[in-house]
């Protein structure tokens, strides 16, 4: 195999683009020699063939922004787009998906009859609850048998 193709197999593996794959100059007869991908992975491994260090260009202005934000600057009133409820919520999706797996546990274990579930299964949909806290303390409160210790459990399925 030619450096050419040593190069390119490093690249792929390393997942960066062939200019910046560096062979060292101890290795150059090695990488002349290796034949299969195995061989280039291998010389990756010992550290003969590497990528360079990726460069994050930041410029000045927006790292000096990102300080400030970090001390708390620059979040008042007038910096702000959206509600806060917007701004700072969970995703819809995220905290649905736990509560619904909250539900298909206690279906599945016998908890909750098939017509609770669908109740149940609703208001998660309707977005009643903020989250599985609140969603198993409203199913107790409703007269689903659930104790202490397993709705600690559940919190944290």
């Amino acid at each position: 195999m030619s450096i050419k193709l040593t190069r390119r197999v490093a690249a792929r593996e390393l997942g960066r683009g062939e200019s910046k794959i560096r062979i060292k100059k101890d290795a150059v007869p090695d990488a002349e020699k290796a034949i299969t991908a195995d061989d280039v992975r291998a010389m990756v491994k010992d550290g003969k063939v590497y990528a360079v260090a990726e460069k994050h260009n930041i410029s000045f202005r927006s790292k000096a922004v990102r300080l400030k934000k970090m001390k708390g600057r620059r979040r008042g009133p007038g910096s702000r787009r959206g509600t806060m409820k917007t701004r700072m919520s969970v995703d819809y999706k995220k905290r649905v998906r736990g509560q619904r797996r909250v539900l298909k546990i206690l279906k599945s274990d016998k908890t909750i009859d098939n017509k609770t579930f669908k109740r149940f299964y609703l208001l998660v949909k309707g977005g009643t609850f903020a989250n599985k806290g609140s969603l198993i303390s409203h199913m107790k409160i409703n007269g689903v048998g659930i104790s202490d210790e397993r709705a600690s459990e559940l919190r944290h399925v």
